[in-house]
Formats: structure tokens, C-alpha cells, sequence
């Protein structure tokens, strides 16, 4: 187990007992699914956070003239 660490989670029983069908029927542990499933999570954060790093200098819009440029498009 190096480079592992023991946590305990608290799952609602529904997603307690789907987590262990899908480990049962994917030949996984729950432990191997419990982490992907946070790396994936992450992983996603780390991609947010570089798109609003590189966005950070773009001007900002008042919520209202994006509403009316919505509508004014049609796409609204």
C-alpha cells in the first residue's frame, strides 16, 4: 500500500450499494473506484481553475447587457 492512504467516506445507502454493484460487475475495488472517480474530480478543478487563470485580464460584462445580447442573438 505505499502511496496509499486510508480515509473513511460517508455515502448515501443507495450510491453505498451502487458503488458496490458497479465494483462487483467492473472487476474493480471500491477503493479503485472511489479514487478515480476523485482524481477524475481534480482533475476537472485543476482544468477550471487554468481557464480562469488564462481569462483572468478579459474584460467583465454586467450580467444585464449579457441578457440582452442573449435575446437581441435569439439564443434567449
Amino acid at each position: 500500500m505505499a502511496g496509499q492512504k486510508r480515509t473513511t467516506i460517508h455515502l448515501r445507502s443507495k450510491a453505498h450499494r451502487a458503488l458496490n454493484v458497479k465494483a462487483a460487475t467492473s472487476n474493480r475495488s471500491v477503493s479503485e473506484l472511489t479514487d478515480a472517480v476523485v482524481v477524475e474530480a481534480l482533475r476537472e478543478d485543476a482544468l477550471d481553475m487554468e481557464a480562469f487563470a488564462k481569462r483572468s485580464r478579459e474584460p467583465s460584462l454586467p450580467f444585464d447587457k449579457v441578457l440582452r445580447g442573449l435575446k437581441r442573438d435569439g439564443r434567449l
